[in-house]
């Protein structure tokens, strides 16, 4: 494998989504280099204006606010992120859910803030992926329950950089690495070898659990350790049950590898909420897709497809 002498990596952090982004792309031309982390970030920063429920202006707020109340017509993009969203949750049985949001947007992470039980048992039929109608013809969407809020949190991120790849190969980049938190994709390798993407300790933010060697493929983790506060010593964390609005503890983090990262980043939740042996089940059933799992006694568990 030759490179022309000048060629050299572009690399740039930002945070955006709520997140770290990190993008990084191997190019023999400086404006090719320099564009292509732009366009990665513009590209991570329009899909935030779209899907963030933090921002007034986004069409998720949109949804939010109006689709309880009637149908409201939207993007072809939208329209398709929730179509997905919808069959993940089918194939999952609804561990994977975006309606959670119907209880999940009364927790506050950094304000130490919960629902009491009364509050989430009055909201918690509101949290059924069914209560999405989605019309094709009119590309629209209207939810059955009033009180139903979505977030996209479970996807979004893997969404956007699926896109940042496909902008990149676009533009003729054939080696680069897209990271959004938890969420990340190689494009080609790393110049020969392949790119080490590390699993986090989910209990230390220093150390990683697990280095794997990759190479054009894509890998997301999803871990009690993103956004979570303490309270009597009992770990409130982003990542609830739809069943029962609440945070799940049967393991500390879950990391899905596959081809792409909208599919790794819903499942990674999904495999969360069902817990160990459920979800490394369910993964197992998946063609082309695998998992590593730290349970919550702090011992690692792999799909089968990684252990040949």
């Amino acid at each position: 494998m030759s490179y022309a002498a000048n060629a050299k990596w572009y690399s740039e952090n930002a945070a955006i989504m709520g997140t770290n982004i990190y993008v990084e792309v191997w190019s023999e031309d400086p404006i090719q280099g320099q564009l292509g982390v732009k366009t990665v970030l513009a590209e991570m920063e329009r899909i935030n204006q779209l899907m963030s429920p933090y921002i007034e202006s986004s069409e998720l707020s949109k949804i939010n606010n109006v689709a309880g109340k009637k149908a409201l017509v939207i993007s072809p993009e939208m329209f398709e992120l929730l179509d997905k969203s919808i069959k993940i949750s089918e194939l999952t049985k609804g561990a994977f859910d975006i309606t959670f949001a119907s209880v999940g947007y009364l927790y506050n992470y950094k304000e130490n803030q919960r629902p009491d039980d009364k509050t989430i048992d009055s909201l918690l039929s509101a949290i059924n992926y069914k209560h999405i109608q989605l019309n094709a013809e009119k590309s629209s969407v209207k939810f059955l329950n009033d009180k139903v809020k979505i977030d996209l949190g479970g996807i979004a991120k893997g969404h956007a950089v699926d896109n940042a790849i496909s902008l990149l190969e676009r533009m003729g980049i054939t080696n680069a690495l897209v990271t959004a938190g938890g969420d990340t994709r190689l494009l080609g390798d790393r110049q020969g070898k392949p790119w080490i993407v590390g699993i986090r300790d989910p209990r230390n933010r220093d150390k990683q659990a697990v280095l794997l060697p990759m190479e054009s493929s894509a890998m997301s983790t999803s871990g009690d350790y993103e956004r979570y506060f303490e309270e009597d010593g009992q770990r409130y964390h982003h990542i609830l049950s739809p069943k029962t609005g609440k945070s799940t503890y049967d393991v500390q983090s879950v990391s899905v590898i596959g081809p792409s990262s909208t599919y790794n980043d819903a499942l990674s939740t999904a495999v969360f909420v069902m817990g160990l042996r459920e979800g490394l089940g369910l993964i197992n059933r998946i063609d082309g897709y695998d998992a590593v799992v730290m349970d919550n006694q702090r011992k690692m568990h792999y799909s089968t497809g990684l252990q040949q």
